[in-house]
């Protein structure tokens, strides 16, 4: 087969304890799945899940060990950070039951959604889509991937968001709203879950801007946690 350009590479991420990688196919994220955050953006009550979707090319994969590096982006001038659970599907399928949506998780990972939160909400005044505040080149970096079996209690796991060394985002996971099962459930019913895709699960309590120069490092328990420096805009 040929192709009238080269296609871009294969968006992937290293796995733990591997020399293999897991291939990107699509990356969903769940909206306001924390009931703490939730509040802090104006929302109260157990609302109905929400998605949406980065493409590939947000990814930014992160060796463990390592710190990597992301251009604070155009446009905007309220970068936000959201560090979240981040579920690796290895088995897919459509309308998936809760009861049997642990077994299509491949691994678990720690991931930022980084969001564009001055033109998110621009659009969200206008009622129009919110891709620009949230579907942009590296705005989703990600650390290895641990194995499902390997990762622990991860529905009970703290997570935790520090910038600079100081505290910003600490909460466990038992507060998702929509907890995995739900999520994967949720999400299969609207679209076909495939091997490659990754769900970020969403964000607890204290999203805050970040400026270039500042480096955050997050955690879920059990996984390896993940570095990125934010760097000077392109």
């Amino acid at each position: 087969m040929s192709f009238v350009f080269t296609p871009p590479a294969q968006a992937s991420v290293p796995v733990v304890g591997s020399s293999e990688r897991f291939p990107v196919r699509r990356v969903y994220c769940v909206g306001r799945n924390y009931v703490e955050h939730a509040k802090e953006m104006g929302f109260t009550g157990r609302e109905a899940p929400f998605f949406f979707l980065k493409p590939a090319d947000a990814v930014v994969p992160v060796n463990a060990g390592e710190t990597g590096s992301i251009a604070y982006p155009s446009l905007t001038k309220d970068l936000h950070h959201e560090i979240e659970l981040v579920a690796c599907i290895g088995t897919g399928g459509k309308n998936i039951k809760a009861a049997d949506a642990l077994n299509h998780i491949w691994g678990y990972a720690v991931g930022l959604d980084m969001t564009r939160r001055d033109l998110q909400g621009e659009m969200k005044k206008q009622g129009r889509p919110w891709c620009i505040g949230k579907a942009f080149e590296q705005s989703a970096p990600i650390g290895p991937i641990t194995p499902a079996a390997q990762a622990g209690d991860v529905a009970n796991a703290e997570i935790w968001l520090k910038v600079n060394g100081q505290d910003r985002q600490r909460s466990t996971v038992s507060k998702l709203i929509w907890n995995l099962s739900e999520i994967i459930e949720h999400i299969s019913t609207a679209w076909e879950l495939a091997p490659g895709d990754l769900i970020y699960t969403g964000t607890p309590e204290g999203v805050a801007a970040v400026s270039p120069g500042d480096t955050l490092e997050g955690g879920v328990a059990g996984l390896t946690p993940l570095s990125v420096k934010i760097a000077a805009a392109r």
